[in-house]
This record gives structure tokens, C-alpha cells and sequence, in this order.
């Protein structure tokens, strides 16, 4: 009897080695942020590729807004936003401070955000017949007099500012600059339904040789495409910084926004499940010329990120090596 205990026992031992984990720990997949902006979408699946081709995890996205993507951070839900604005938004700012998220490298040196219009809104296209509008537009202060320029077609008494798609953190900051600035009552606050909505609606007024007054960022390809100017902005304060950050503050402070550093951001659980992965993270660099370059293909050509990040990939080699591990960037390699 003695014996057939310790058989059972061994077997049932043996049993527990040799049995699968179950799937969600075997293999659950990096929840990656899904970005519907075309940089974040690029950057992300350049980073997807490396992963899963490098280190033989799998990866997914998941959808949400700039706010709930960053909560969702928070919580682990999901472990990676591949372009994070860090220090923009209440919620990443307060994650961060509690040491639930963390922001990993300088990846886009050279970024910027602002509000722009067409160079020949000023200075005029002789070739396209088109006369300067606003010669004398430099700052945002100079916007009131000319909100007739920039007319709004449902409210033409007051011009129009097209601002970010309703949960992005910058259309908050855009929201409350109009304020600040004392533009309320001059400008209708247009939000765009998506980021790719944003992007046809300032490409088409620009081709159409129109005067348009918008939001926008770098690295994108939309700067590089077309000749624009970006608006001069009061000096930056960290205290009229809070106010425009706080959808909710009655009483926001005029200031230029905080200066433009994208990072990789990632969950606590993560970094500590994945050292090496988020090391990979933190020395990831991407030369803002040839990223334009890259995202000015995928928009006009309509290629899909996933085929675009595998083209960066296969085109610059000696940017994304330098990032990883001999064995890695080998692997990475032999898989393109």
C-alpha cells in the first residue's frame, strides 16, 4: 500500500511538471494602444514587429482614447502606448507620480505641437493667384482680426479653429487656449471625428488654396508636404500649464504647451516582467527626417502601418540595430 501511495504521489507530480499552462498565462499577448493617429500607429507597429520577431512574444492592440488608453496603463489592461506625450494629461501625471506608469526614452527628438496655418495665408501664392489674407498674423493675439479670414460656413460671424478629435489631451488644451487667448467668442471650437478626418480636412483646404486655422503636431507627414506657419504663442508656464490641462478650470492661463518629449509608455508590471524589453524601449531613436519621410509614404500611398513599419524596418537598418541586443536584431533581421 506504501508503495502505491508514493507511486500516486510521484505521478501526480509529475503530472503538474508536465501539464500546460494555462493559456492566459502561455500565452497572453503585450496589449499594445491602438493610436489613430498616423505617427502613433507607425511607431507602434515598428516596435510590434521588433517583439514579436525579436523576442517571440506575441502582440495586440486595443482601441480607446488618448485618456482612456492612459488609464487603462494605469491599470495593466494594457502594457504599452507606443508614442506617449508624457506630462501632458492629468491621468498620466498622476499615474505616474503613484508609480503605476513609466515613460521610457526620448524617441522623436525634434517634436512639436501648435496651431498653423498655410504660409500663403500670409505671404500669398503668386503662382496660384492667391492674395495674402493675413499679412500681418504672427501670434495668436493677432487671430481676433482676422477671424473673418478663417470664417466659420455655420457661424460666419465668427471664424473657425480646428481643433483635435474630442479625447485627445490636446483638444482639452486647444479648448482652453481659445479661452485664454479671449478667442471664445471669435472662433468656433470644431473638434474632427478622428485623427485621419483632421488630416483630409486641412489637406483638402490647403489644395483648394483656402485659408484654414488648425491644431497640429510633428513628426507627421503633413508638415513636411506643405509649406505652413506656426503661430508665435506666449512664453511656457508650468502654473497656466495646469489651467489648460484642467478641462474643468474656469480661469485658464495663456501659455505655449509644454515642450514636446514622446516616450514609450509603459506599465510598472511590465517593466518589471520585461527588463529587457523595456530596455529595448528605452534607447529607441528615430530620426525625425526619415520618419516624416516614412509616414508621408504610408499616407499617400495608403499603405497599411503594419507594411509601412516593416519598409522602415527593411530601409534603416542602422537606426533600429542600434537599439537591440546582437541576437535580437539578428532574429528581427532573418524574420524581414
Amino acid at each position: 500500500m506504501k508503495r502505491v501511495r508514493q507511486w500516486l504521489a510521484a505521478w501526480a507530480t509529475f503530472a503538474v511538471l508536465v501539464s500546460p499552462l494555462p493559456a492566459s498565462a502561455a500565452s497572453a499577448p503585450i496589449h499594445f494602444a491602438d493610436l489613430n493617429w498616423e505617427s502613433g500607429s507607425l511607431i507602434t507597429d515598428i516596435l510590434r514587429v521588433i517583439v514579436e520577431k525579436g523576442y517571440g512574444l506575441q502582440t495586440d492592440t486595443l482601441p480607446g482614447t488618448t485618456i482612456t488608453l492612459e488609464t487603462a496603463l494605469a491599470n495593466n489592461d494594457i502594457q504599452v502606448i507606443g508614442e506617449e506625450w508624457a506630462g501632458r494629461s492629468p491621468v498620466w501625471v498622476k499615474a505616474e507620480a503613484e508609480g503605476k506608469v513609466i515613460a521610457l526614452g526620448d524617441t522623436v527628438k525634434g517634436a512639436t505641437e501648435g496651431w498653423w496655418v498655410p504660409e500663403y495665408v500670409i505671404k500669398g501664392d503668386p503662382a496660384k493667384g492667391i492674395k495674402p489674407l493675413a499679412p500681418d498674423l504672427r501670434s495668436v493675439e493677432d487671430l481676433v482680426r482676422y477671424k473673418h479670414v478663417f470664417k466659420d460656413p455655420e457661424s460666419p460671424d465668427k471664424g473657425r479653429f480646428l481643433n483635435s478629435p474630442i479625447g485627445w489631451t490636446s483638444e482639452v488644451v486647444n479648448k482652453q487656449k481659445l479661452k485664454a487667448y479671449g478667442l471664445s467668442d471669435s472662433y468656433v471650437n470644431f473638434r474632427s471625428g478622428s485623427g485621419a478626418a483632421l488630416d483630409a480636412e486641412i489637406s483638402s483646404t490647403i489644395r483648394r488654396g483656402k485659408p484654414i486655422l488648425f491644431y497640429y503636431w510633428s513628426p507627421t507627414p503633413l508638415l513636411g508636404r506643405f509649406k505652413l506657419v506656426q503661430l508665435q504663442e506666449p512664453p511656457f508656464d508650468a502654473e497656466a500649464w495646469k489651467t489648460l490641462t484642467d478641462a474643468d478650470n474656469p480661469n485658464p492661463k495663456p501659455t505655449r504647451s509644454l515642450a514636446s518629449k514622446l516616450s514609450i509608455g509603459v506599465s510598472a508590471p511590465f517593466q518589471k516582467q520585461y527588463p529587457d524589453i523595456a530596455e529595448f524601449f528605452s534607447k529607441v531613436d528615430l530620426p525625425i527626417e526619415p520618419l516624416n519621410k516614412a509616414l508621408a509614404d504610408m499616407s499617400e500611398k495608403r499603405t497599411p502601418p503594419r507594411e509601412a513599419a516593416e519598409a522602415f524596418l527593411k530601409a534603416h537598418p542602422q537606426v533600429w540595430q542600434a537599439w537591440l541586443p546582437k541576437e535580437v536584431a539578428d532574429k528581427v533581421s532573418a524574420a524581414l
